[in-house]
Parts: C-alpha cells; sequence; structure tokens
C-alpha cells in the first residue's frame, strides 16, 4: 500500500507516517522507484499510534509500548506498566472532567434556549 492509501484510511499526515517510520514505530518497504510501500496492516498500526498519542503517552513510552502489543510472548518491563496505569488514572480523571465540562455547557444550552430566563448576554 503506497502511503497516500495509508494517510487517507488512518486519517494520517504524510509527515507522521514519515516520522512514525523514522522512530521505528512503523515499518515501510521501497520500490525500486524509492516509493514506500506499507503492509496491509499499516493502516491499523498508524491508528493506534494515533490513539496512544491522544491519550496523552509521549513517542518514548508508544515505541516502548508497541512491541508488547505487537506480539503476545514480549513482556513490558514493571517500569512500563507502572507508567501506563499511572497515564489510564490520569486519563480517567480527564474523562471525568471532561464529563462534567460537558454538563455545564448542556446547562448552559438549555438557559440560553429557555425564553424565559433571563440570559439576554449569552445571545
Amino acid at each position: 500500500m503506497r502511503i497516500g492509501e495509508v494517510v487517507e484510511k488512518a486519517g494520517a499526515s504524510v509527515r507522521a507516517l514519515r516520522y512514525d517510520e523514522e522512530q521505528g514505530r512503523l515499518q515501510a518497504g521501497r520500490s525500486p522507484g524509492g516509493q514506500r510501500h506499507y503492509p496491509d496492516t499499516a493502516v491499523g498500526r498508524v491508528r493506534l499510534i494515533q490513539q496512544l498519542y491522544a491519550a496523552g503517552l509521549p513517542s518514548r513510552v508508544v515505541r516502548e509500548v508497541l512491541p508488547c502489543m505487537d506480539s503476545d510472548e514480549e513482556r513490558a518491563p514493571r517500569a512500563l506498566l507502572d507508567q501506563m496505569a499511572a497515564e489510564r488514572v490520569r486519563i480517567d480523571q480527564r474523562i471525568t472532567d471532561l464529563l462534567a465540562v460537558r454538563d455545564r455547557l448542556d446547562d448552559v444550552i438549555a438557559i440560553a434556549r429557555d425564553p424565559d430566563s433571563d440570559c439576554s448576554h449569552m445571545q
């Protein structure tokens, strides 16, 4: 699969794919003309990398955790497991915070839409 196909299917940028390849998180072969060719599994891999980044993991941790996700036989070091557990706690707290913000926004929207409310400053 060519780089443009992976970009389109995974929703990533060309720059992100090249960077992940540089960092050893993504593998690509080369055609005789030098074009990158990715395996069919690249789309899922790129999506996984994006999810890990979106969760707030730094690239170093993403690089460390990917081999553990690729193989059932490779075990993550204890320090990495502890870091991942801490990240999960952080993500849970962020979700809680975001849900609270959403609820407050719902309240504000409901008040602003109520014709009887004194919320003229919100329009």
